[in-house]
């Protein structure tokens, strides 16, 4: 699986056209706000969405953005890896 990344978002595409996984992360007066995560029910369980987050907050950090999560998925995940919340 090849991530793609732009400037608001990770995912990845299946050879078919399918959307395997994605992080969403809007950014508005330098702060990023990561609002939805998705991994395919296919790819559930295997580290994907914390695969992601890891590189939503490193593109966010490479940006000197402020970090905001409002998607349940990203706010547990920074709970749990307070080193990486750059609020």
């Amino acid at each position: 699986m090849e991530l793609q990344r732009e400037r608001n978002q990770i995912f990845a595409v299946g050879d078919d056209g399918t959307l395997l996984c994605q992080v969403t992360f809007p950014e508005e007066d330098g702060v990023a706000v990561i609002d939805h995560t998705f991994v395919h029910e296919s790819l559930r369980g295997q580290g994907v969405a914390g695969l992601l987050m890891r590189e939503a907050v490193e593109a966010i950090r490479a940006q000197g953005w402020k970090l905001r999560a409002t998607c349940s998925y990203a706010a547990g995940w920074l709970e749990k890896h307070p080193q990486e919340d750059l609020a």
